[in-house]
């Protein structure tokens, strides 16, 4: 029990601090404005270079606000699993907690090169940049209904597991947090693709993905609140791509 409480005080600390920086960080963002592009959208700023940077330099800053974002979006989910988990001490649940979120750094670092070059290409080519807002909505329909198949209810039964033998030193907690964070990425991957092409550094978006990745985690019946969840974002994504953005 003290064990659980310790873990709640770290984590509501740790969450209060990345969802600070997280706000502030976006704020300065959304001063920046956004590029109008046709098909009347706009793109964020995180996939672009700033006056005087270099790519490496936009990598570095992307990285950081990724980091950060990740650690708010989550460490809620994060701390369902560890709670439930076996581990030696309080170290050994830190080492995994780390290592889970060096997955998600390392998502980031393949996502930015990605993301970067799509925007460059929107930008020079205006017929793709036009389809857009309506293929937003076509991914958010796919993620939607990807909540209701048997893909996704094995996704969630990994992200429940317990390991067969608890983790009791730095290697093997390490390598839990590491599977840890490869099962969770995998079973919300269609969620954060919601947040990639809504906007990576939306507010709101931010907020509901994380709702439903925690709500997953967290829920009785975690099947029912997938599709539940899957239900929401289907229609999400039919009014988006018949009303785009």
């Amino acid at each position: 029990m003290s064990r659980d409480r310790a873990l709640l005080g770290a984590a509501a600390l740790i969450f209060t601090a990345s969802a600070a920086v997280t706000i502030a960080w976006t704020a300065s963002m959304s001063r920046m404005g956004e590029m109008p592009m046709p098909g009347g959208w706009g793109m964020s700023m995180a996939w672009m270079r700033m006056p005087g940077q270099t790519w490496m330099d936009a990598f570095a800053v992307f990285i950081g606000m990724w980091t950060v974002m990740m650690v708010a979006m989550m460490l809620p989910s994060l701390v369902a699993t560890l709670r439930h988990r076996r581990y030696a001490d309080a170290g050994t649940r830190a080492i995994a907690g780390v290592a889970y979120f060096a997955v998600w750094i390392a998502i980031g670092a393949a996502v930015y090169p990605v993301g970067a070059a799509l925007a460059e290409l929107e930008m020079r080519v205006p017929a793709i940049a036009e389809i857009v807002p309506r293929a937003a909505g076509v991914v958010v329909l796919i993620a939607g209904l990807l909540q209701f198949t048997a893909w996704k209810s094995r996704r969630l039964a990994c992200c429940r597991s317990d390991p067969a033998h608890a983790p009791t030193d730095a290697r093997t907690a390490w390598r839990d947090g590491m599977r840890v964070g490869a099962d969770c990425a995998a079973c919300c991957a269609n969620l954060m693709a919601i947040l990639l092409v809504l906007g990576v550094m939306d507010l709101v978006a931010m907020a509901l993905v994380t709702a439903a990745i925690t709500i997953e985690r967290v829920a009785t019946q975690p099947e029912r609140a997938a599709r539940a969840i899957g239900a929401l974002v289907v229609a999400a994504g039919a009014l988006l791509i018949v009303q785009p953005l």
